[in-house]
C-alpha cells in the first residue's frame, strides 16, 4: 500500500487501492471499487503533472483537476465520477521526522514524550500531560501547536472560569434583533487547556462533548469543531494546593497521559545555556499543514493489526478486569484507544503493521489513567495504577 493515493468515496468510506487488472496502457492501478464503477489512477512523470482517472465501466479517461502528488503537499482532486481523491503523502516518515525535530528544537525533555504527543495527534486523540510545575509541559504543547499551520488557542483554567468562557456565548444584536453566537476558544484545531485541574468540575465537564464528539451543543443547535481537533491538557499532581480531581469520565476522554519527569543533566545544561522556551519558541515555523495532518491520520487508521496482536491486547484488557487490586478495569473505549494508539505508533516508526512492542510501549500511557484502583477509591492515589498495569504486562504472555 505504500505510495498509493487515498480515496474518499461519497459515503465517506476510505479505501486504499489493491493492484487489479488495469485498463489499456501501462501504469494504471485500481484505487477504489465503488457501487457502480472501478476507479483507476496513474501518476504522470513529474510531481506537477495531473493524475489521470479511468472509469472502467464507461471506458473514459479524464485528468483530475489540480493534480499534484508531490511529497510537500496534499491536493484535493475531483475526478468527475462522484469520488473525491486525496493524494496521500508519499513519505510519511519524512513529514513526521520534520515534526519531531521541530518540537525537539525547543523542548529538551524526554524524546518519548514527543513521540507520545505525536501518537495522540495521529490517532485523533487528546493528551493529558501531568507533572510538577516547571518541567516543560506548556512548552511541549505549544511547540506542537506552532509546528502545525492551523488554528491554536490557549485556555488558562482558573477556579472562577465558567463553561461559557470556553464554549462561547450568545449575545443579543439590537440592530438585527436576534442572538448571535460568539465562539469560544474551543473552536480551534489545537486547544491547550493549561492547568486543567485548577478549574472546577463544572467547567471541566464543558469539554466532554467536544472531546468525545468533536462538536459543541449551544442554544439548541450542534456546532462542529474544525478538523483536525485535539485538546492538550496540562495538570499538576493532585497533592498540590488549589487542584481539583479530574472525574473518571473526563480522564477517560484522554487517549494518553504523559509524564515528563526531570530532564537529564546534559539536557538541563543546554536549557540553561540556550533557554529555548524564551528565545526559540515564538519563532518556531510550522512544518505541516492541517491537510497534512488529516492525511497522516487517515494513513494511521489503515495500519494493519494481526489477529494475534488483537488477542494479546484483549488478554491485557481481561487481566485488568480480573485484577484483585483494581476496582474498575479497562473499558471497551480503552480497548479502542489501545488499538488507535498502536496504529499511530507504527506509522511514527515507519511501519504499516503493529508489533507486540508497540502494545508494550503504550499500554501504561493509554490505560493507567482509565483504571480505578482500590487505593484511589480510598485516598486518590493514582501511582498504584501504573504499577499494576506494569505488573499485568509482565504476567500476560507476549506473542513471539
Amino acid at each position: 500500500m505504500k505510495g498509493l493515493i487515498r480515496v474518499t468515496l461519497e459515503s465517506g468510506r476510505l479505501a486504499y487501492g489493491k493492484v487489479a487488472r488495469p485498463p489499456a496502457g501501462p501504469g494504471w492501478r485500481r484505487v477504489a471499487a465503488g457501487n457502480r464503477n472501478d476507479v483507476f489512477h496513474r501518476r504522470q512523470r513529474g510531481f506537477r503533472k495531473p493524475i489521470e482517472i479511468a472509469d472502467k465501466k464507461s471506458g473514459c479517461t479524464r485528468a483530475a483537476r489540480g493534480g499534484n502528488l508531490g511529497d510537500g503537499k496534499v491536493s484535493r482532486l475531483y475526478c468527475g465520477f462522484g469520488i473525491t481523491i486525496v493524494a496521500a503523502r508519499i513519505r510519511p516518515m519524512h513529514s513526521l521526522e520534520k515534526l519531531r525535530k521541530n518540537i525537539a528544537s525547543v523542548f529538551f525533555g524526554r524524546a518519548e514524550a514527543i513521540t507520545h504527543l505525536i501518537v495522540g495527534l495521529l490517532a485523533r486523540g487528546h493528551v493529558l500531560i501531568e507533572d510538577v510545575p516547571g518541567v516543560g509541559k506548556t512548552v511541549l504543547a505549544r511547540a506542537l501547536a506552532r509546528s502545525i499551520n492551523c488554528q491554536f488557542s490557549r485556555i488558562q483554567l482558573t477556579p472562577d472560569l465558567l463553561p461559557s468562557d470556553i464554549l462561547g456565548v450568545s449575545i443579543y444584536n439590537q440592530e438585527k434583533r436576534n442572538f448571535e453566537f460568539k465562539p469560544g476558544p474551543i473552536f480551534a484545531n489545537i486547544v491547550l487547556a493549561d492547568e486543567i485541574n485548577r478549574t472546577t468540575p463544572r467547567t471541566q465537564s464543558s469539554l466532554l462533548e467536544a472531546m468525545s464528539d468533536n462538536s459543541v451543543s449551544m442554544d439548541g443547535q450542534t456546532l462542529s469543531l474544525p478538523q483536525p481537533f485535539m485538546v492538550i491538557a496540562t495538570q499538576n499532581p493532585f497533592e498540590f494546593e488549589g487542584t481539583y480531581f479530574l472525574p473518571e469520565n473526563q480522564l477517560d476522554r484522554f487517549l494518553l497521559r504523559v509524564q515528563l519527569g526531570y530532564p537529564q543533566r546534559e539536557r538541563e545544561m543546554a536549557i540553561l545555556r540556550e533557554q529555548p522556551g524564551r528565545h526559540r519558541l515564538e519563532y518556531l515555523e510550522p512544518v505541516l499543514s492541517s491537510e497534512d495532518v488529516r492525511a497522516l491520520q487517515g494513513q494511521a487508521a489503515q495500519i494493519k493489526i494481526d489477529g494475534v496482536i488483537l488477542e494479546y491486547m484483549m488478554d491485557i484488557v481481561q487481566a485488568s478486569r480480573q485484577h484483585e487490586l483494581l476496582h474498575t478495569g479497562i473499558s471497551p473505549r480503552g480497548s479502542l484507544a489501545i488499538m488507535q494508539a498502536v496504529q499511530a505508533l507504527a506509522l511514527v516508526n515507519g511501519r504499516d503493521y503493529v508489533t507486540p512492542d508497540d502494545v508494550k510501549e503504550l499500554v501504561v500511557a493509554v490505560c493507567a489513567h482509565r483504571v480505578i484502583t482500590r487505593n484511589y477509591m480510598a485516598n486518590g492515589d493514582i501511582s498504584t495504577a501504573v504499577r499494576i498495569m506494569q505488573e499485568i504486562l509482565q504476567k500476560v504472555p507476549c506473542p513471539l
